[in-house]
């Protein structure tokens, strides 16, 4: 039992660091790109599905909660909306990369397709469009003039200024990333070789997020005390570190256990298309964390890729929550729609033995 718990614990740890290296990482991404102009989208309803799509095919939540403003504000119409809703795959985006590389990068040429059709679909019924155009101005995440500015300013400043006077909130994360990239550089995080199948095992994508980790490391380093506080620490460490840690351990754990004791898989393999629904209707919740488990059971082979599928066109992580605070009509047709599909064509994956 003991031993269960420590494998558990080992992988959500490297999980969980994974994880956060690459919010971090597309956190700079993120802010650096920001301040372009959307007005060319006007007029032009496949640019915008299109656009819609791309947002939502980022991992994580940036993307998506981009795309939620540009539809607000009556910059995308609804079809574009649904574009991002259907390609998204949330903070969950980064737990598959992260344990299933093939299995994620093939899913998001699969929804990012999907996206495409249904938005323009959605638009051609609906003969929706964007209610009027508003300014890029609404689109700066937050009021302190580097943001607003955006680009190098946003993240930079004087940044040797930054390396003579590191802060507590500078020193925990570089402090954190430097111990993540030992202990992946040497393995400390790494089963050892079972027969049964881990979670995350590649050597090979341990060592490229290495590389990652030590660029992340030196970018958290140069860059200025409003982008480490108010981006990194308030948005990605104190939203989400926690969050995906429990989720995951206790996914993890759940799974692990359930295996040798409540016989898991030999139910999800005589209740398959149970689950599938199940799947489902966990997706409508607008939320990352619950949709783990699919991923938990998908990697272990207790679930067929159709209920992963499911789950996955169904769910936005918490892309949509600002859309439910904007417009509630729009976010329950959305999930409706997205509800409807998404059942229909994992039930043809799970038909055909997918």
């Amino acid at each position: 039992m003991m031993e269960i718990v420590i494998d558990a614990l080992r992988d959500s740890l490297l999980i969980t660091g994974l994880v956060i290296v690459m919010l971090l990482f597309i956190e700079y991404i993120n802010v650096y790109s920001q301040g372009r102009s959307f007005a060319k989208l006007q007029n032009r309803p496949l640019h915008q599905i299109v656009v819609g799509a791309l947002l939502g095919l980022i991992p994580g939540c940036m993307g998506g909660f981009a795309a939620v403003s540009l539809y607000s504000h009556g910059i995308v119409s609804f079809g574009a909306l649904i574009a991002m809703m259907v390609s998204t795959m949330g903070d969950e985006a980064f737990v598959l990369l992260a344990s299933a590389p093939l299995t994620a990068l093939l899913l998001m040429v699969i929804l990012f397709s999907l996206a495409l059709l249904v938005g323009w679909l959605t638009d051609r019924l609906l003969k929706s469009k964007p209610a009027l155009y508003a300014s890029s101005e609404h689109y700066a995440l937050h009021h302190d003039e580097s943001c607003i500015n955006g680009t190098h300013s946003a993240i930079w400043g004087s940044k040797w200024n930054h390396i003579k006077k590191i802060g507590i909130t500078r020193a925990i994360l570089l402090l954190g990333l430097l111990a993540f990239i030992v202990a992946l550089s040497f393995g400390l995080l790494e089963h050892e070789d079972h027969e049964e199948v881990t979670f995350f095992s590649e050597r090979w994508l341990n060592l490229l997020f290495v590389v990652l980790a030590i660029g992340t490391w030196m970018l958290t380093l140069f860059a200025n005390e409003h982008f480490i506080v108010e981006h990194l620490w308030n948005h990605i460490i104190k939203k989400h570190l926690y969050k995906i840690f429990l989720w995951t351990f206790g996914a993890l754990l759940f799974i692990a256990i359930g295996m040798p004791f409540l016989h898991i898989d030999v139910w999800v393999a005589q209740n398959g298309y149970v689950v599938l629904l199940l799947a489902a209707l966990i997706g409508l919740i607008p939320q990352s964390g619950p949709h783990l488990v699919f991923i938990a059971l998908f990697v272990t082979g207790s679930a067929p890729f159709s209920i992963l599928f499911t789950n996955f066109f169904i769910q936005d992580g918490h892309t949509a929550l600002p859309l439910l605070a904007d417009s509630r009509s729009a976010f329950v047709k959305a999930k409706a729609i997205k509800l409807v599909v998404g059942i229909a064509i994992g039930s043809l994956l799970f038909l055909n033995g997918m």
